[in-house]
């Protein structure tokens, strides 16, 4: 047997995704006897996520190079069409590779021919027919338009989707002294004290990895943890309900906060272990449901993330736009409101509950917790501040909670979507 080809692995991925699929599910369902070459499986993963980012803008021009919209039984040619258009127009391949090996893809249908078509077009024709000022709108479905639009305004919608369609840098929260890390690793010091890194090949190699210096985690995902590093002296007793991979977990850990992690998932919460032993950090680690679990005692401090549309992770997962819609959201919203119920029963009088979302959806954060607030007058919100976030006083929302858009940092790559509240239960009325 012959391994798949990079084109031939990408189709796969590709169309797997665009049946319902994450991209983690599809590139394990990948054949790996025999395995894909790496640069192969390099090619692939980069065609896929590009095709992916850039849908709207492929879709459009093939649209325009068709007599008549093929059929949806065609999924497969029309996939075939997306991935030779994505090499023409935003991988600069060479033509002829481009088009005689994607047609290949296509040997035995009825269709070759129009795949041959219409890809020779659109190698002499193709970038003349890209508009860069539609293509923010072009790359995000109507579901997802709608929705930023309405929460913020057609400028915001429009920077959330040009940042959508980059590739994210990557980010690390160090332990200690992040202007000595970003100079050593040749990065850049955010306000947020995260550092960020480009062209990263392999994380493993990088400078303290290994001596557990630094973990992997968005500049956005590592400030609902400050909401309670920020307002809890070391020694406080907190819990990570959620936990696993681990990286708030590790926040808290790292400040001296005495941690219990949650996670329903054995599997992991493994991950999570590893990455605490590799980082020389200590939490107590307990498999159970979130919203079942009980500590002995009331708490200082509970981090719910809740399952979420993850809509602000776009720009690591670009297939959610093409995978969820409108409604993504209706079947979360008990889970949360449950989460977030059960969290405020778990600390005491004076204790904090930070409440957090990876989602643009408001439906998913500041409505869950407007609500909270309305059933329960014994908690108040506890205002974010410019303090908490660095002085990224951007992602501090008029009402005091922490909203941080895809557009923020926006000209240095962005940062993932993250909604996060805190709130403090009163002491009881005399």
């Amino acid at each position: 047997m012959q391994p798949l080809s990079g084109r031939a692995a990408a189709l796969m991925v590709l169309s797997r995704v665009l049946d319902g699929a994450t991209l983690d599910t599809a590139w394990a369902e990948l054949p790996r006897d025999p395995p894909i070459p790496d640069r192969d499986k390099a090619f692939a993963r980069r065609l896929v996520l590009v095709t992916l980012r850039r849908m709207g803008q492929i879709d459009d021009v093939i649209r325009r190079c068709l007599d008549q919209p093929l059929q949806r039984r065609r999924g497969n040619i029309r996939d075939i069409l997306r991935t030779g258009a994505c090499q023409l127009l935003f991988l600069d391949t060479p033509s002829h590779a481009a088009v005689d090996a994607t047609v290949l893809l296509a040997e035995g249908s009825p269709l070759k021919g129009l795949v041959n078509a219409v890809l020779r077009r659109l190698a002499r024709e193709g970038k003349a027919m890209l508009s860069p000022r539609e293509a923010p709108r072009l790359n995000m479905p109507d579901w997802l338009w709608r929705q930023l639009r309405d929460a913020w305004n057609e400028e915001t919608a429009r920077a959330i989707s040009n940042v959508h369609m980059g590739e994210p840098p990557l980010d690390l929260t160090v332990k200690s002294d992040g202007a000595g890390w970003a100079a050593k690793l040749g990065g850049h010091l955010l306000p947020t004290g995260s550092v960020r890194l480009r062209n990263v090949s392999s994380v493993v190699d990088l400078p303290g990895y290994a001596d557990g210096e630094w973990w992997v985690q968005d500049a956005s995902a590592a400030l609902p943890a400050r909401l309670l590093t920020g307002i809890l002296a070391p020694g406080s007793r907190v819990a990570d309900l959620c936990a696993a991979p681990g990286g708030k977990t590790a926040q808290l850990a790292a400040a001296g906060l005495h941690v219990t992690a949650v996670d329903v998932s054995p599997e992991r919460l493994v991950r999570l272990r590893t990455n605490l032993t590799r980082l020389k950090l200590t939490a107590e680690v307990v498999a159970n449901y979130a919203e079942t679990w009980r500590p002995e005692t009331l708490l200082d401090g509970v981090l719910v993330d809740a399952p979420c549309t993850a809509t602000g992770t776009i720009r690591r997962n670009p297939e959610i736009p093409w995978i969820k819609d409108a409604s993504a959201a209706a079947g979360l919203r008990a889970t949360q409101d449950t989460l977030l119920e059960h969290a405020g029963t778990l600390v005491r009088e004076g204790g904090i509950v930070a409440y957090a979302v990876c989602s643009l959806d408001q439906s998913e954060g500041e409505h869950r917790v407007a609500a909270f607030l309305g059933r329960h007058p014994e908690f108040e919100r506890v205002p974010v501040t410019e303090a908490d976030t660095g002085g990224l006083a951007e992602v501090v929302s008029p009402a005091g909670d922490l909203r941080a858009l895809p557009s923020h940092l926006g000209h240095i790559g962005g940062m993932d979507g993250f909604y996060a509240a805190r709130l403090r239960r009163l002491p009881a009325a005399a």
